[in-house]
């Protein structure tokens, strides 16, 4: 039996089994955002702020803003954010804006991660700009 007569003969399995690949999914994007806040509060990140966009943008699901004292401090973080993904395994990660590193852009898929030092924050006020009405950013940990 092919694997198109398998879905068709049993129906309910093949909606079970989109559903677990789903609740996969889902569970999938909270590790990864739980793994950058983590790693970001390990490296000392300061002021960081989590913006739920799912639903709202196509861009990803979770935006990340955090803060590093220096430029050095800036690129380091974003250095160690993505090894930190790699090797748990959530795919590659793009990064953007180094070696400058007055803001640095983080792309992890589901959840992106902007990191600035904080005179560049003051001046884009992301967080203004990406919070929605009757959503507030969320400090830290969503």
């Amino acid at each position: 039996m092919t694997q198109a007569q398998s879905a068709s003969a049993n129906p309910g399995a093949s909606a079970n089994k989109a559903a677990q690949s789903m609740a996969a999914a889902e569970m999938a994007k909270h590790e990864l955002h739980d793994l950058v806040l983590s790693q970001l509060d390990d490296d000392q990140a300061q002021e960081i702020v989590s913006i739920p966009l799912e639903g709202k943008s196509s861009v990803a699901d979770f935006m990340v803003i955090a803060s590093g004292r220096s430029t050095r401090q800036v690129a380091s973080i974003a250095q160690k954010l993505s090894e930190t993904v790699k090797r748990a395994g959530h795919g590659p990660v793009r990064i953007e804006g180094l070696p400058q590193a007055d803001w640095v852009l983080v792309d992890a898929g589901d959840v992106v991660i902007h990191l600035f030092r904080p005179e560049v924050r003051t001046f884009y006020n992301l967080e203004r700009m990406w919070s929605f009405e009757g959503g507030e950013p969320q400090q830290g940990r969503a």
